[in-house]
């Protein structure tokens, strides 16, 4: 902030931050913020009739029903001020008529979605994330996924750290006839991975839980992603609180997290948790688990699916040209989307 306050001026502000490419640094957009207190004050000094009596000009932009309709949704999901602004600006710019249209557009321009491969991927994946997020069991339904369409799938343990991990791992895996390899360490993670290349079409490897604001956790993690060539994958809970995730998405992303698998639909209301945690780490949205079963649940996350499960449900004989606060009932009383349903 000192750079860039000497460079552009005391009122700089920094508008983003991103990793960039090779060498590990940061680059970092900044912009100078004018202050519109200090320009209404000075017009008003510079014309004498300004003042009380006045007259106010009327708005230059006009009314927006969509932007209103997006703005609510993502204030009752408590989606972080600059994420809301940005993509009510993206909403104002798109060209469809409809809220959900428009804020699918708007989702589409903010993130990146790219679901995990089904059949087959070079890398195997590594499940990353806070205690409790639900690594272990999302292993089991992505290889429960593979399985069911014929696909040669590995799956590895690198969690030594959880009481009864292992055990909880086999069972699923034995109902699956997947043979289940234990790694100790991050020289033995490298090994089981070389062993499984050209062994199987697709590997997901469990991890121990991490805290993110833990050194020594993120050091650890480190050292088991380079060890082998793995693609580390974020799991966390949807309902996270939002500015604890924004800060386990930066902070998984700076050791190698590319996208982020959001679990637990089922029993979230408020969904700004992952839209910080993928906002603030530039993470890539991918599946989603809707369900606890094993065998289900687990749906590719798209920018429309997303933006239903934002926006609040309009029943389909709702009169379209109705008083938009005429018989509206409040955000949390609204039945939401059927979560198949709005994720499909």
């Amino acid at each position: 902030m000192t750079l860039i306050r000497a460079e552009l001026g005391d009122d700089a502000i920094i508008v983003s931050t991103q990793r960039a490419a090779g060498d590990g640094g940061v680059r970092i957009t900044a912009a100078i913020e004018e202050s519109t207190l200090d320009r209404d004050i000075e017009r008003a000094l510079d014309d004498p009739g300004a003042g009380p009596g006045a007259d106010t000009p009327a708005p230059s932009a006009a009314y927006d029903p969509r932007i209103a309709v997006v703005q609510e949704a993502l204030g009752y999901h408590g989606a972080p001020r600059a994420l809301t602004e940005r993509l009510a600006q993206a909403v104002g710019a798109a060209e469809a008529e409809a809220p959900l249209d428009a804020c699918t557009a708007a989702l589409a321009d903010a993130f990146a979605f790219a679901p995990l491969p089904a059949r087959k991927s070079p890398r195997p994946f590594l499940m990353v994330g806070p205690p409790g997020a639900g690594k272990t069991i999302t292993v089991a339904k992505l290889a429960a996924r593979a399985r069911l369409i014929n696909r040669p799938v590995g799956v590895i343990t690198a969690d030594s750290v959880r009481a009864g991990a292992m055990a909880q791992l086999a069972a699923f895996t034995r109902i699956l006839e997947v043979d289940l390899k234990r790694a100790r360490g991050p020289e033995s993670l490298r090994f089981l991975v070389e062993e499984s290349i050209g062994l199987h079409d697709l590997v997901f490897i469990d991890s121990p839980g991490i805290n993110p604001f833990s050194a020594q956790d993120m050091a650890f993690l480190k050292e088991l992603i380079e060890a082998a060539d793995v693609e580390p994958i974020l799991v966390l809970a949807a309902g996270i609180d939002p500015m604890e995730g924004a800060e386990a998405g930066e902070s998984f992303a700076q050791v190698g997290a590319t996208r982020l698998l959001a679990t637990r639909l089922d029993m979230a209301r408020r969904l700004g948790g992952i839209l910080a945690a993928a906002d603030r780490g530039q993470l890539m949205f991918s599946e989603v688990t809707i369900s606890p079963h094993v065998a289900n649940g687990l749906v590719p996350l798209a920018p429309q699916a997303l933006a239903k499960l934002i926006l609040p449900r309009q029943d389909e004989d709702e009169d379209p040209t109705r008083e938009a606060s005429a018989d509206v009932m409040p955000q949390s009383d609204r039945p939401p989307f059927d979560l198949t349903e709005a994720v499909r």
